[in-house]
């Protein structure tokens, strides 16, 4: 992913001159696993598929660098590539380019590691690798999973972690598949709401917030960081908002950038 600051976000017919740009492996699922690294210290496993190409291969040396353990199905396919534009005022834009690669249980990834794991967060699977998630104490996702997964897996999730201002992360009303233990939609600096338990309250940042690329993400891995140490749901929520918080005050998703 390309990150840029931007004097302004593009519109029709106008030009926009970029002050600085950053390059990392991005993405939920990256971006969640670096973070609950940060955060608890421990070993941290990364499946994932990447292009066969050299796009990929940078992307798991850098990530094996930020600490984690990353398993590749490699692709016959390009790395999906992302552009991300964020202005002084702090909105942004975010183009993707390419198909999503997904791994899948077919892979031949080390499945049988995640049920030695406190907690696995999932971005991206098919329905059968949901259920090799399961087999962690704790499993927690985002509807970017996509619905059609998760209700052919058929398997009860002890949290569902999405946006509530993101079109693309509502759910129907009926699920089709077991309710989570826990429904959480942010809502960037209003906070969230929490099913069962109402409201939260967003952090206060530590800082300037200049970037939201990556709170969401960080918000997930405090919140399955905190359910896998076992502290009440609202610790484990006031975790995963102050690690949403300090993302805000850096381009791009990494502290340090």
């Amino acid at each position: 992913m390309s990150f840029l600051q931007v004097d302004q976000l593009p519109a029709a017919g106008r030009v926009a001159h970029a002050a600085s740009s950053l390059e990392h492996p991005a993405g939920g699922g990256a971006v969640c696993a670096v973070r609950m690294a940060q955060l608890c210290g421990a070993t941290v496993h990364f499946f994932t598929a990447l292009g066969r190409d050299a796009l990929g291969e940078r992307s798991r040396m850098e990530l094996e660098a930020r600490g984690l353990n990353v398993h590749v199905a490699w692709r016959d396919a390009s790395t999906r590539r992302g552009v991300s534009m964020v202005d002084p005022g702090g909105d942004r834009a975010i183009t993707v380019i390419g198909e999503r690669l997904q791994p899948q249980a077919s892979d031949p990834l080390p499945w049988t590691l995640l049920q030695d794991c406190d907690a696995v967060f999932v971005s991206a699977a098919d329905p059968e690798a949901l259920q090799s998630c399961r087999s962690a104490r704790v499993l927690t996702a985002t509807p970017r999973v996509r619905l059609i997964n998760l209700q052919n897996a058929a398997l009860q999730l002890d949290a569902l972690i999405g946006s509530g201002l993101d079109p693309g992360e509502k759910l129907p009303d009926q699920l089709g598949f077991p309710q989570p233990r826990l429904l959480i939609a942010t809502e960037g600096i209003a906070g969230g709401t929490l099913s069962p338990g109402g409201r939260f309250e967003a952090s206060q940042a530590p800082g300037p917030s200049i970037d939201s690329y990556g709170c969401g993400d960080s918000f997930a891995a405090g919140v399955t960081v905190g359910l896998a140490a076992g502290l009440e749901v609202r610790d484990a929520i006031r975790l995963g908002a102050d690690a949403g918080a300090a993302c805000s005050t850096w381009i791009g998703p990494y502290p340090g950038s």
